[in-house]
This record gives C-alpha cells, sequence and structure tokens, in this order.
C-alpha cells in the first residue's frame, strides 16, 4: 500500500476516525498495531510474519538484558540480538546480490557459474524496521530505555505504519514513550497534519512525477540526446529524487 494509492486514501481517514473514537491509550495503540500490519501485509502477507518474528527476538532479548546484571552475559544477549537481525538482513536483501556478484567475478576468469541464487522476496521496508527493533535492544543495554511492559505498545512501535517502509527510523527511547503515555488529537492537530499530506501529496504528485516524465524521455535514447539535454536529465532526476523523499516525508509527518 503506497502513500500515494487510492487504497491508503481510503485506509487513512478509516484509522483515524476509528483512534478518535477509542476511548483509551491501550486501544488506540491496539488499533495502530492492527492497521500497521494491515498496511504492512497489503504487500504480501509473508512480510508481516518476517517482521513479527524479528520484533520477537528483540523484545525477548530486551527482557533478558533488562534482568541481567552480569556485563558479559549482557554483551553475549545483545550480540545475539544484532547477528539475528543483521543476519535477516543479509539473507533477504543481499544474499542474492553476493552470489550474482561471484559468479560474474568467476565469468571473467572462465569458470561458467551459473544457478545458486534463491528465489527470496525483498520484504519491503525490512532494513528500517531491522535498525528500528535493534535501536530498542541497544537503547536498554545502555540503560537509556526500560523494556516495554506490554507486547502491543513495543510491535506498534516497530510496526508504526508512517514510517515503516519509507523511513525514518525511530529510536526507541524517543518513539516508544509516546506510545506509552495518554494522548489526544485535537481537530487543530488534524487539520495540520491534512496540510502536511497534502502538501506531500503535491510534491509527489504535481512535481516529482512531471519531473519523472522529463527525465525518462531524457534517458530512454541518450544516444540520440545532446549533452545538454543529457546534464539537465541528470540534475532534474536528483531534483526528482528530494521531491520523492521530501513528499513521502512529508506524508508521513503529517500521518
Amino acid at each position: 500500500m503506497h502513500f500515494t494509492s487510492i487504497a491508503f486514501l481510503l485506509f487513512l481517514p478509516i484509522v483515524l476516525l476509528t483512534y478518535r473514537c477509542l476511548p483509551s491509550r491501550r486501544l488506540q495503540n491496539l488499533l495502530l498495531l492492527s492497521a500497521s500490519y494491515v498496511f504492512y501485509g497489503w504487500w504480501d502477507y509473508r512480510f508481516c510474519l518476517l517482521m513479527l518474528a524479528s520484533s520477537l527476538v528483540d523484545y525477548y532479548v530486551g527482557a533478558v538484558l533488562h534482568q541481567t546484571s552480569d556485563q558479559r552475559r549482557r554483551r553475549q544477549w545483545l550480540t545475539l540480538s544484532v547477528i539475528c537481525n543483521l543476519g535477516l538482513l543479509a539473507v533477504f536483501k543481499y544474499l542474492n546480490f553476493f552470489i550474482d556478484s561471484v559468479q560474474q567475478f568467476g565469468q571473467l576468469f572462465g569458470f561458467n557459474m551459473t544457478g545458486g541464487t534463491l528465489e527470496i522476496i525483498l520484504p519491503v521496508g525490512i532494513s528500517f524496521y531491522t535498525f528500528q527493533t535493534m535501536s530498542y535492544t541497544l537503547d536498554i543495554y545502555r540503560k537509556q530505555l526500560e523494556p516495554a511492559d506490554s507486547l502491543v505498545d513495543y510491535l506498534a512501535f516497530v510496526s508504526f505504519f508512517p514510517q515503516l517502509v519509507a523511513g525514518p527510523i525511530e529510536r526507541a527511547s524517543h518513539l516508544l514513550p509516546q506510545l506509552q503515555q495518554p494522548r489526544k488529537v485535537t481537530w487543530e492537530d488534524s487539520a495540520t497534519g491534512v496540510r502536511q499530506i497534502l502538501c506531500g501529496f503535491f510534491k509527489k504528485i504535481v512535481i516529482a512525477d512531471s519531473v519523472a516524465a522529463f527525465v525518462t524521455a531524457g534517458n530512454d535514447n541518450p544516444a540520440v540526446a545532446s549533452g545538454s539535454e543529457l546534464v539537465i536529465a541528470t540534475v532534474m532526476f536528483a531534483f526528482q529524487i528530494y521531491c520523492d523523499f521530501s513528499a513521502y516525508s512529508d506524508i508521513a509527518i503529517g500521518t
């Protein structure tokens, strides 16, 4: 589910209106958790299983770190967390790239190296939530954060949908306490958020997508394009990327 999709335009008002009607923080967090998993599972439900597994590992490690006073054992548990998280990231995001690189290098020396790559779907946003769960265990290890009493609060922190697939990565010591205290969304807050979202949509649809059409036209057939046209297309591509990221940030902040 992309921020600029019709599905998201229907999804967001339903979540926000339901959120305003809920009487307690616990129910609000349960809604945020459910909505985040629906949002993430919109691409592929299997992504949710991987995110849940990664989250539960760090939730358990965080509890053990808090209860353990022996520094050597604490380092061992932290190392386990880092290995599990970076291992998942390496397998799902970089393993096939590494295999392809080795095969291409071998072919330079006459070795016929084919096959070996895995049929793995790259989970959307895996880098963001991997480092976010790691921030939880790191903050507990450094004694900058108490472990979450509620699994729902913790899972809502990891999967918080406004910043799940495009960032930014939030430290546990910053976002988790906000989910653990009562909060009330005013109509003024809602209006400010809507303005920010509309600004993001303008940057994405009106500016970035328009620039993208020009960049594509310039790069599709570089052999017949002039040097000045290629330079302009390159500069415009940088501007397109900036507007894309700025747009997604505005939509995430407004949400």
